[in-house]
C-alpha cells in the first residue's frame, strides 16, 4: 500500500476534515483517509493506483483547496 499526503487549506473545524476524508475515501482505490483541519493536511492510504487529479477533484468538489502532494 502506498501513502500520500496533501496540503488541504479551508478546513477549520472537525466537521471539515470529516467532508474530506469522506469525500477522499468515495474515490475507488483509496484503502483510507485521514485529514486533520489543525494540520492542514490529508493523508491517503491507497490500495490501487488513483491518480493525483482524481484525489485533488474529489477534494476541491467539497469546496478545499489542495496546495500540494508532499
Amino acid at each position: 500500500m502506498e501513502m500520500e499526503q496533501y496540503q488541504v487549506t479551508g478546513m477549520s473545524c472537525a466537521a471539515c476534515s470529516a467532508r474530506v476524508k469522506k469525500a477522499l475515501e468515495a474515490v475507488p482505490g483509496v484503502e483510507s483517509a485521514v485529514a486533520d483541519h489543525a494540520a492542514g493536511t490529508a493523508v491517503v492510504t491507497l490500495g490501487a493506483p488513483v491518480a493525483d487529479e482524481a484525489l485533488r477533484a474529489a477534494v476541491e468538489a467539497q469546496d478545499y483547496k489542495v496546495l500540494g502532494v508532499e
